[in-house]
C-alpha cells in the first residue's frame, strides 16, 4: 500500500461506512460535529463509533474537539485520546488562533493533529510550520463562496510541500464529484476525504463491471 496518499471516508453513519469498509485503499475515517449530529451520534457515543471503524479496517480515525478555548480543546482532546492506542486517533482542531496554540501543545506530546476549516494559504503554512499531520481545506465550500477552490488549494499545496519533514498533508474535504477528486490528485495533495456515496463511483466503473460480467460468462463456457 502506497502510504504517500491517504484516502479517508467522511461520515459518522456506520451503515454507510460498512458499504465501503474494510477496503485496502481506505486509510481511515473522518468525522466532525456536523456529521455526528446528522447521523444521530451523541457525544458519548463517538469513541465507540470510531472503535468500530478501526475494527472494520480503518488505520486512523479523526474526531474534533468541541471547545473554542485552549484549555477546553486540550481537555476535549485528552478525553477522546483516552479511548485509543497511540496514533489511532487524529485530533481535529479548527485553524483559529486558539486552535493553533492547542494543536501545537498536543503535537509536542506526540499526538497527530488535523487543523480543519482551513480557508487561507497562511493557515496551511502555519499547520506545516507547527508539524500538523494534516491541514483540511473545504473544496466545495470554497467554491460555494465564489472562490477558485482548486487554485487556492494549489497555493496551499505549494506551501506545505516546502516543509517535507515532518510532512503535513493537505486533507481536502467537501468533495462532491469524481472530477473534483481527480483534479485534486493532479495537484498532488496528500490526502482526500470523501463521502461514502462517492466511493462507489470511484471504485465501481460501469465499463469494468460490464467487462467482468462478459469474462465470467465466457469462463462458464470453457471446457
Amino acid at each position: 500500500m502506497n502510504e504517500d496518499f491517504h484516502l479517508y471516508l467522511d461520515s459518522a453513519d456506520l451503515a454507510e461506512l460498512r458499504t465501503c469498509l474494510p477496503h485496502p485503499v481506505v486509510h481511515g475515517v473522518t468525522t466532525n460535529p456536523t456529521l455526528l449530529k446528522r447521523a444521530g451520534v451523541a457525544r458519548g457515543e463517538v469513541p465507540g463509533l470510531l472503535r468500530r471503524c478501526l475494527d472494520l479496517g480503518a488505520r486512523q480515525v479523526q474526531a474534533q474537539v468541541y471547545s473554542s478555548d485552549v484549555d477546553g480543546m486540550l481537555e476535549d482532546a485528552r478525553a477522546l485520546l483516552s479511548h485509543f492506542d497511540r496514533g489511532q486517533l487524529v485530533v481535529k482542531i479548527p485553524a483559529t488562533r486558539q486552535g493553533f496554540d492547542a494543536g501545537a501543545r498536543l503535537i509536542a506530546e506526540g499526538v497527530p493533529v488535523t487543523w480543519t476549516a482551513v480557508y487561507a494559504p497562511e493557515q496551511a503554512h502555519f499547520a506545516a510550520q507547527l508539524g500538523g499531520a494534516y491541514a483540511a481545506p473545504y473544496l466545495g465550500r470554497l467554491e460555494d463562496a465564489g472562490v477558485d477552490g482548486l487554485g487556492l488549494i494549489a497555493q496551499m499545496q505549494s506551501l506545505v510541500a516546502q516543509r517535507p519533514s515532518p510532512r503535513t498533508r493537505l486533507l481536502v474535504a467537501s468533495i462532491r464529484s469524481r472530477e473534483a477528486y481527480l483534479s485534486l490528485l493532479a495537484l498532488g495533495v496528500g490526502a482526500i476525504t470523501i463521502p461514502p456515496r462517492l466511493f462507489a463511483e470511484l471504485l465501481d466503473h460501469p465499463a469494468t463491471l460490464a467487462a467482468e460480467r462478459g469474462f465470467l460468462a465466457d469462463a462458464g463456457e470453457l471446457s
